[in-house]
């Protein structure tokens, strides 16, 4: 396996690249036609090594949040995943629109998923979902061409050397990648959502939230409203 770790590394950073820039270019293409996917890509690049470190700190929160959920057995560890999973999606968003703060983002990411906790939670489950369904069956016709190969493990454990073939053809990857490509862009999407989400739920009062009624609900242009001047991070070069 040793000589996989140069390209698992690889496509790590460049799996942590690709979701920066795509989360920027949903935040703010839409807001300019100057903001083009390479102008995004480069400019995404200054929330790489915050985005890095936060990333680390929620891997290492979460581990320990996982095994005091095994506690509770299978679904101790479940709910802390899905918080966890919750508090990732809010991330990338409050950087990119509130500046790259680590300490600002963490207590931003914190107070806006438990100011309507059990809203996001729900949600984020429920897209976990569609995503799994989606995705498997995708994976399943993306394995069709390939039958042959993928049953040979099964009728013969000696030829386990087929699932490395397998990944190291040009036809799977290329169609691995094109489902891929489907799929990933929901992630930001839903994102971005959830964030603009809690972000047009603040300046309302528990009252007012109550009391609202079924005819005045959050705009679809509240959730994706643009950034105001001083929460920009362009004007904060």
């Amino acid at each position: 396996m040793r000589e996989y770790v140069a390209p698992m590394l690889l496509i790590t950073v460049l799996n942590l690249l690709f979701t920066i820039a795509l989360h920027y270019y949903v935040i703010y293409n839409p807001l300019s036609q100057e903001n083009t996917s390479i102008r995004c890509f480069i400019s995404s690049l200054r929330y790489f090594i915050p985005y890095l470190i936060t990333i680390i700190l929620l891997a290492f929160f979460g581990s320990i949040l996982i095994v005091l959920g095994l506690a509770a057995l299978i679904v101790g560890a479940f709910l802390a995943a899905l918080y966890i999973l919750t508090i990732y999606m809010f991330i990338l968003p409050v950087m990119m629109v509130e500046g790259p703060n680590i300490g600002n983002t963490i207590a931003r990411t914190i107070k806006l998923l438990h100011r309507n906790f059990w809203a996001n939670t729900g949600w984020t489950s429920v897209f976990l979902v569609i995503i799994l369904v989606i995705s498997v069956i995708f994976s399943g016709l993306v394995l069709l061409p390939f039958t042959g190969s993928f049953m040979k493990v099964f009728s013969n454990p000696d030829d386990a050397a087929a699932i490395s073939d397998l990944a190291s053809n040009p036809g799977y990857i290329i169609l691995t990648s094109m489902v891929n490509g489907l799929v990933f862009p929901l992630l930001p999407v839903f994102a971005s959502i959830l964030y603009f989400n809690g972000r047009a739920r603040e300046g309302q009062t528990e009252e007012e939230e109550t009391n609202r009624l079924p005819d005045n609900k959050v705009k679809v242009e509240d959730l994706y409203s643009k950034p105001l001047p001083e929460d920009d991070p362009e004007k904060n070069n």
